[in-house]
Protein backbone atom coordinates (compact mmCIF):
# COMPACT_ATOMS: atom_id res chain seq x y z
CA UNK A 1 0.00 0.00 0.00
CA UNK A 2 1.12 3.17 -1.23
CA UNK A 3 1.87 6.30 1.65
CA UNK A 4 -1.08 8.13 -0.07
CA UNK A 5 -3.11 5.44 -0.02
CA UNK A 6 -3.87 6.18 3.83
CA UNK A 7 -5.95 8.34 5.13
CA UNK A 8 -6.60 9.90 8.29
CA UNK A 9 -8.84 8.61 10.94
CA UNK A 10 -9.98 12.11 12.66
CA UNK A 11 -13.39 13.27 12.69
CA UNK A 12 -14.51 16.31 10.22
CA UNK A 13 -11.64 16.61 7.42
CA UNK A 14 -11.69 15.68 4.44
CA UNK A 15 -9.51 13.08 3.94
CA UNK A 16 -12.46 11.00 5.99
CA UNK A 17 -14.97 11.30 2.85
CA UNK A 18 -15.54 8.81 0.51
CA UNK A 19 -14.23 11.28 -2.37
CA UNK A 20 -10.75 11.24 -2.79
CA UNK A 21 -9.48 13.99 -5.14
CA UNK A 22 -5.77 13.17 -5.42
CA UNK A 23 -5.41 16.91 -5.86
CA UNK A 24 -3.58 19.18 -3.15
CA UNK A 25 -4.28 23.25 -3.26
CA UNK A 26 -1.72 25.78 -3.15
CA UNK A 27 -3.60 29.15 -3.23
CA UNK A 28 -0.87 32.29 -4.06
CA UNK A 29 -1.70 35.65 -2.99
CA UNK A 30 -0.04 37.86 -5.21
CA UNK A 31 -0.05 39.14 -8.68
CA UNK A 32 0.48 36.49 -11.42
CA UNK A 33 2.63 38.52 -13.31
CA UNK A 34 5.30 38.10 -10.46
CA UNK A 35 5.54 33.86 -11.16
CA UNK A 36 7.39 35.01 -14.21
CA UNK A 37 9.92 37.09 -12.02
CA UNK A 38 10.30 35.32 -8.84
CA UNK A 39 12.13 32.06 -9.22
CA UNK A 40 11.17 31.08 -5.29
CA UNK A 41 7.93 29.95 -5.95
CA UNK A 42 8.58 28.38 -9.06
CA UNK A 43 11.24 26.14 -7.11
CA UNK A 44 8.89 25.66 -4.08
CA UNK A 45 6.14 24.34 -6.60
CA UNK A 46 8.41 22.45 -8.73
CA UNK A 47 9.50 20.16 -5.62
CA UNK A 48 6.30 19.94 -4.19
CA UNK A 49 4.77 19.06 -7.45
CA UNK A 50 7.81 16.16 -8.07
CA UNK A 51 7.07 14.22 -4.66
CA UNK A 52 3.11 14.36 -4.95
CA UNK A 53 3.36 12.51 -8.49
CA UNK A 54 5.25 9.83 -7.42
CA UNK A 55 2.47 9.01 -5.33
CA UNK A 56 -0.32 9.87 -7.84
CA UNK A 57 -1.32 12.86 -6.59
CA UNK A 58 -0.90 16.59 -8.41
CA UNK A 59 -1.06 19.97 -6.98
CA UNK A 60 -3.61 22.31 -8.05
CA UNK A 61 -2.73 25.87 -7.95
CA UNK A 62 -4.94 28.88 -7.69
CA UNK A 63 -3.70 32.86 -8.05
CA UNK A 64 -5.52 35.15 -6.64
CA UNK A 65 -4.95 38.43 -5.24
CA UNK A 66 -5.44 39.09 -1.71
CA UNK A 67 -6.43 36.82 1.15
CA UNK A 68 -9.98 37.13 0.90
CA UNK A 69 -10.03 35.56 -2.24
CA UNK A 70 -7.68 32.80 -1.37
CA UNK A 71 -10.13 32.37 2.07
CA UNK A 72 -13.44 32.10 -0.73
CA UNK A 73 -11.26 29.75 -2.92
CA UNK A 74 -10.52 27.24 -0.12
CA UNK A 75 -14.30 27.64 0.94
CA UNK A 76 -15.09 26.59 -3.19
CA UNK A 77 -12.53 23.83 -3.06
CA UNK A 78 -14.19 22.16 0.47
CA UNK A 79 -17.79 22.66 -0.50
CA UNK A 80 -16.71 20.52 -3.84
CA UNK A 81 -14.70 18.12 -2.20
CA UNK A 82 -11.74 19.28 -5.23
CA UNK A 83 -8.73 18.96 -3.01
CA UNK A 84 -7.61 16.40 0.22
CA UNK A 85 -5.68 18.83 1.78
CA UNK A 86 -4.16 22.52 1.05
CA UNK A 87 -0.64 24.48 1.59
CA UNK A 88 -0.37 27.27 3.14
CA UNK A 89 1.94 29.96 2.21
CA UNK A 90 3.33 33.57 3.34
CA UNK A 91 2.06 33.12 6.80
CA UNK A 92 1.23 36.63 8.94
CA UNK A 93 0.38 37.17 12.47
CA UNK A 94 -2.90 36.63 13.49
CA UNK A 95 -3.04 34.93 9.92
CA UNK A 96 -7.05 34.71 9.33
CA UNK A 97 -7.14 31.92 6.69
CA UNK A 98 -6.08 29.34 9.41
CA UNK A 99 -9.01 29.47 11.49
CA UNK A 100 -11.34 29.18 8.34
CA UNK A 101 -9.48 25.89 7.42
CA UNK A 102 -10.28 25.02 10.88
CA UNK A 103 -13.45 25.62 10.61
CA UNK A 104 -13.94 23.60 7.01
CA UNK A 105 -11.65 20.99 7.84
CA UNK A 106 -9.33 21.27 5.36
CA UNK A 107 -5.92 19.04 6.18
CA UNK A 108 -2.98 22.31 5.64
CA UNK A 109 0.49 22.27 6.03
CA UNK A 110 2.30 25.54 6.78
CA UNK A 111 5.12 26.77 4.98
CA UNK A 112 6.40 29.09 7.58
CA UNK A 113 5.68 29.98 10.99
CA UNK A 114 6.87 29.09 14.55
CA UNK A 115 8.45 25.64 15.45
CA UNK A 116 5.68 24.83 17.65
CA UNK A 117 2.22 25.89 19.21
CA UNK A 118 0.92 26.54 15.23
CA UNK A 119 -1.75 24.20 15.66
CA UNK A 120 -1.09 23.04 11.78
CA UNK A 121 1.97 20.51 10.71
CA UNK A 122 4.51 23.61 9.32
CA UNK A 123 7.83 23.43 7.68
CA UNK A 124 9.71 26.40 9.36
CA UNK A 125 13.06 27.78 8.98
CA UNK A 126 15.02 29.70 11.50
CA UNK A 127 15.18 33.02 9.53
CA UNK A 128 16.38 34.86 12.35
CA UNK A 129 19.89 32.86 12.51
CA UNK A 130 20.18 33.20 9.33
CA UNK A 131 19.88 37.09 9.10
CA UNK A 132 22.34 36.51 12.25
CA UNK A 133 24.49 34.69 10.08
CA UNK A 134 24.71 37.52 7.16
CA UNK A 135 25.28 40.12 9.74
CA UNK A 136 27.70 38.53 11.09
CA UNK A 137 29.84 38.09 7.77
CA UNK A 138 29.39 41.50 7.04
CA UNK A 139 30.63 42.83 9.69
CA UNK A 140 33.67 40.65 9.82
CA UNK A 141 34.21 41.87 6.82
CA UNK A 142 34.53 45.65 8.31
CA UNK A 143 31.37 46.63 7.44
CA UNK A 144 30.28 49.68 10.12
CA UNK A 145 26.71 50.94 8.44
CA UNK A 146 24.55 47.89 6.90
CA UNK A 147 21.33 48.20 5.15
CA UNK A 148 18.28 45.84 5.01
CA UNK A 149 15.72 45.94 1.90
CA UNK A 150 12.92 43.58 2.91
CA UNK A 151 9.61 41.86 2.38
CA UNK A 152 6.41 43.12 3.55
CA UNK A 153 6.29 43.90 6.97
CA UNK A 154 3.04 41.97 7.62
CA UNK A 155 4.40 38.78 6.80
CA UNK A 156 6.41 36.68 9.78
CA UNK A 157 9.56 35.57 8.14
CA UNK A 158 9.96 39.51 7.28
CA UNK A 159 9.50 40.35 11.18
CA UNK A 160 11.53 37.65 12.28
CA UNK A 161 14.45 38.75 10.07
CA UNK A 162 14.11 42.43 10.50
CA UNK A 163 14.21 41.84 14.45
CA UNK A 164 17.28 39.71 14.43
CA UNK A 165 18.89 41.84 11.82
CA UNK A 166 18.31 45.28 14.21
CA UNK A 167 19.10 43.34 17.32
CA UNK A 168 22.58 41.41 15.60
CA UNK A 169 23.72 45.23 14.13
CA UNK A 170 23.34 46.68 17.68
CA UNK A 171 25.12 43.55 19.40
CA UNK A 172 27.62 44.87 16.62
CA UNK A 173 27.96 48.06 17.00
CA UNK A 174 27.14 49.22 13.29
CA UNK A 175 24.85 51.26 12.12
CA UNK A 176 21.43 49.95 10.81
CA UNK A 177 18.26 51.09 8.44
CA UNK A 178 15.70 48.71 7.09
CA UNK A 179 13.62 49.88 4.14
CA UNK A 180 10.51 47.84 2.94
CA UNK A 181 10.13 46.45 -0.57
CA UNK A 182 7.73 43.59 -1.85
CA UNK A 183 10.11 41.59 -3.67
CA UNK A 184 9.83 42.98 -7.30
CA UNK A 185 12.55 44.61 -8.93
CA UNK A 186 10.78 47.77 -9.14
CA UNK A 187 10.60 47.95 -5.07
CA UNK A 188 14.07 46.69 -4.99
CA UNK A 189 15.27 50.06 -7.71
CA UNK A 190 13.40 52.54 -5.62
CA UNK A 191 14.67 50.73 -1.98
CA UNK A 192 18.92 50.92 -3.35
CA UNK A 193 18.37 54.53 -5.31
CA UNK A 194 17.18 55.49 -1.79
CA UNK A 195 19.84 54.19 0.15
CA UNK A 196 22.40 55.06 -2.06
CA UNK A 197 21.45 58.70 -2.42
CA UNK A 198 21.55 59.80 1.26
CA UNK A 199 24.67 61.02 2.76
CA UNK A 200 26.59 58.41 4.91
CA UNK A 201 25.22 55.64 2.31
CA UNK A 202 25.42 52.16 3.85
CA UNK A 203 28.43 50.09 2.80
CA UNK A 204 26.85 46.81 2.62
CA UNK A 205 23.05 45.82 1.60
CA UNK A 206 21.16 43.09 2.55
CA UNK A 207 17.93 42.19 0.47
CA UNK A 208 15.23 39.95 1.27
CA UNK A 209 15.28 37.98 -2.51
CA UNK A 210 17.04 37.60 -5.45
CA UNK A 211 15.13 39.56 -7.88
CA UNK A 212 15.63 42.93 -5.67
CA UNK A 213 19.03 42.18 -4.79
CA UNK A 214 20.24 41.73 -8.62
CA UNK A 215 18.04 45.12 -9.34
CA UNK A 216 20.24 46.90 -6.44
CA UNK A 217 22.80 45.79 -8.48
CA UNK A 218 21.58 47.23 -11.54
CA UNK A 219 21.46 50.59 -9.87
CA UNK A 220 24.38 50.91 -8.35
CA UNK A 221 26.27 50.48 -11.65
CA UNK A 222 23.63 53.13 -12.87
CA UNK A 223 25.34 55.62 -9.79
CA UNK A 224 28.63 54.74 -10.62
CA UNK A 225 29.25 52.88 -7.39
CA UNK A 226 31.47 50.14 -7.87
CA UNK A 227 30.64 46.35 -6.72
CA UNK A 228 31.78 45.62 -4.27
CA UNK A 229 34.79 47.99 -4.32
CA UNK A 230 32.33 50.55 -2.30
CA UNK A 231 29.28 48.61 -2.24
CA UNK A 232 28.74 45.73 -0.85
CA UNK A 233 25.84 43.40 -1.79
CA UNK A 234 24.02 40.08 -0.50
CA UNK A 235 21.00 38.56 -1.99
CA UNK A 236 18.25 35.74 -0.52
CA UNK A 237 17.81 32.13 -1.51
CA UNK A 238 19.81 31.69 -4.10
CA UNK A 239 18.46 30.94 -7.22
CA UNK A 240 20.68 30.88 -10.27
CA UNK A 241 19.88 34.73 -10.77
CA UNK A 242 22.35 35.44 -8.45
CA UNK A 243 24.57 32.99 -10.05
CA UNK A 244 24.48 34.82 -13.19
CA UNK A 245 24.92 38.29 -12.58
CA UNK A 246 28.13 40.32 -12.92
CA UNK A 247 29.26 39.75 -10.12
CA UNK A 248 27.94 37.01 -9.16
CA UNK A 249 26.11 37.73 -6.05
CA UNK A 250 26.23 36.42 -2.50
CA UNK A 251 23.64 34.81 -1.02
CA UNK A 252 22.16 33.45 1.78
CA UNK A 253 21.61 29.91 -0.23
CA UNK A 254 18.76 28.04 0.08
CA UNK A 255 17.67 24.93 -1.38
CA UNK A 256 13.98 25.78 -2.13
CA UNK A 257 13.26 22.82 -4.61
CA UNK A 258 14.35 20.38 -1.80
CA UNK A 259 12.33 22.33 0.61
CA UNK A 260 8.95 21.69 -1.42
CA UNK A 261 9.62 18.17 -1.53
CA UNK A 262 10.05 18.02 2.35
CA UNK A 263 6.59 19.91 2.20
CA UNK A 264 5.31 17.41 0.10
CA UNK A 265 6.30 14.63 2.30
CA UNK A 266 4.27 16.34 5.06
CA UNK A 267 1.54 16.42 3.28
CA UNK A 268 1.30 12.76 2.68
CA UNK A 269 2.30 11.96 5.96
CA UNK A 270 -0.45 13.47 7.30
CA UNK A 271 -2.94 12.10 5.13
CA UNK A 272 -1.57 9.02 6.14
CA UNK A 273 -2.77 9.90 9.97
CA UNK A 274 0.47 11.49 11.41
CA UNK A 275 0.68 13.97 14.32
CA UNK A 276 0.46 17.14 14.10
CA UNK A 277 4.61 18.30 13.77
CA UNK A 278 6.65 21.10 13.02
CA UNK A 279 9.84 20.39 10.67
CA UNK A 280 12.52 22.29 10.68
CA UNK A 281 13.76 23.46 6.51
CA UNK A 282 18.05 23.37 6.55
CA UNK A 283 19.33 26.36 7.81
CA UNK A 284 20.18 28.72 4.87
CA UNK A 285 23.98 29.15 4.62
CA UNK A 286 26.11 31.68 3.11
CA UNK A 287 27.44 31.41 0.00
CA UNK A 288 30.43 34.01 -0.47
CA UNK A 289 30.85 35.04 -4.32
CA UNK A 290 32.05 38.66 -6.12
CA UNK A 291 29.21 41.16 -4.85
CA UNK A 292 31.13 41.30 -1.39
CA UNK A 293 34.07 42.23 -0.44
CA UNK A 294 36.30 44.13 2.44
CA UNK A 295 34.38 47.83 3.70
CA UNK A 296 36.01 50.43 2.15
CA UNK A 297 36.77 52.23 5.62
CA UNK A 298 38.46 49.09 6.49
CA UNK A 299 40.94 48.68 3.34
CA UNK A 300 41.48 52.67 3.80
CA UNK A 301 42.67 52.10 7.49
CA UNK A 302 44.81 49.73 6.07
CA UNK A 303 43.78 47.07 8.68
CA UNK A 304 42.17 44.51 6.03
CA UNK A 305 43.10 42.94 2.46
CA UNK A 306 41.41 44.30 0.03
CA UNK A 307 40.60 41.22 -1.69
CA UNK A 308 37.30 40.09 -2.48
CA UNK A 309 35.73 37.20 -0.91
CA UNK A 310 34.51 34.70 -3.10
Amino acid sequence: MRLADVHRSSPGTLADMTHRSDSVGLVLARPARMLGHEPFFGELIAGIEERLSAEGRSLLLHIVPDHTAEIAAYRRWAEGSMVDAVTVVNVVTDDPRLPVLVELGVPAVVVGGPPAGLGFTNVWIDDAQAMRDAVGFLVGLGHADIARVSGPHELAHTRSRSTAFLEECARSGVESTIVEGDYTDESGKRATRALLGRRGAPTAIIYDNDVMAAAGLGVAAEMGVPVPAKLSLMAWDDSALCRLASPALSSMTLDVHAMGMQVADCVLNMLAGGPVTAHMAPLPRLSARGSTARAPQAVAAGTVSADTVD
